[in-house]
């Protein structure tokens, strides 16, 4: 490993991390402040919250940045020509500064391929990168499922969408039914935990087209329960079952479709304990631990140190 740091400034969370070269990781976030009752940022806010949070995140890291040999950023969304977020430029702004402080290189890499190295970093399982596996990004901005392969390139690895919601997107749906219940936004954590409080027996069907799948529906049941005075418990569950229901309705028609392949779940969805549960136990899923399923810079800096080791 080379000592690099990562930088991420995600739609809700400002990140920073410093890669050891004998492979340990410091990684420091703060999320961007939502209102009570507001279910997410435009990204205007976004902007100025990160522009204000990044410099006092990033000193977390201490002076141990001056030995750095490289600095990883998140510069959009997802690895596609038309991707693009305004947040991402407070990160990228704040990298090449580094960089050429430092008299270091700056690389760029999407968020959902940090999401996708973080979650490898924190599993052990760094050597798929070497080969093709299917890749889940479920967080409030993105859920779908990326075939993953191996580049001799910059990116270090392409990713082919083969999957995706076709409407909502699973964080969306449990922040908005948090929030419904009175949860503080992001709800992901809050929402899990009363799922995992309610004892009772849950019937879902998945909304699916192919591999893809419909979430939309699960709020308005959602919603339905709550109008005839359902426990939170209950509703929580209703919609944490769904979710993973539909995850896995993706992920058993992938495998049909391009054979079997190892499996990774990333972004902040991916840290709810049912859905870890039910992947991992049916189809060997790997997942990272929470710290790193949500948004991290960790993922940034371990493809920062793998594109400084090719040169």
């Amino acid at each position: 490993m080379r000592k690099t740091i990562g930088i991420d400034t995600s739609n809700y969370t400002t990140s920073a991390a410093m890669l050891s070269v004998s492979g340990e990781m410091m990684s420091f976030g703060r999320l961007l402040p939502v209102r009570d009752g507001e279910i997410g940022l435009r990204q205007s806010d976004a902007v100025f919250h990160h522009t204000r949070q990044l410099p006092e995140v990033f000193s977390s890291l201490g002076n141990a940045v001056k030995e750095a040999e490289a600095v990883g950023v998140s510069d959009r969304p997802r690895d596609a020509e038309d991707s693009y977020m305004p947040c991402f430029l407070v990160g990228l702004g704040a990298a090449q500064m580094v960089g050429q402080s430092l008299g270091i290189p700056v690389y760029r890499f999407s968020h959902q391929q940090g999401h996708i190295a973080a979650a490898l970093f924190s599993a052990g399982r760094l050597e798929l990168l070497g080969q093709r596996f299917l890749a889940f990004h479920l967080s409030g901005g993105t859920t779908e499922a990326v075939l993953v392969e191996p580049e001799n390139s910059d990116r270090l690895f392409s990713t082919k969408r083969v999957a995706a919601s076709l409407d909502v997107k699973a964080g969306q749906v449990i922040d908005r039914i948090g929030v419904m219940l009175g949860l503080s936004f992001p709800a992901g954590k809050a929402v899990d935990a009363l799922a995992q409080s309610f004892d009772g027996t849950i019937h879902v069907r998945p909304s699916m087209k192919g591999a893809d799948c419909s979430l939309s529906g699960v709020e308005n049941k959602c919603r339905m329960l709550e109008k005839r005075g359902a426990p939170s418990q209950e509703i929580a569950a209703t919609c944490i079952a769904h979710i993973v229901a539909s995850a896995e309705a993706m992920c058993m028609e992938l495998l049909r479709e391009y054979g079997n392949m190892p499996v990774l779940f990333s972004g902040g969805v991916s840290s709810n304990s049912a859905l870890r549960a039910r992947m991992e136990k049916q189809y060997g899923a790997i997942f990272a631990e929470p710290r790193f399923s949500t948004d991290n810079a960790a993922g940034a800096a371990v493809l920062a140190s793998l594109r400084k080791e090719r040169e």
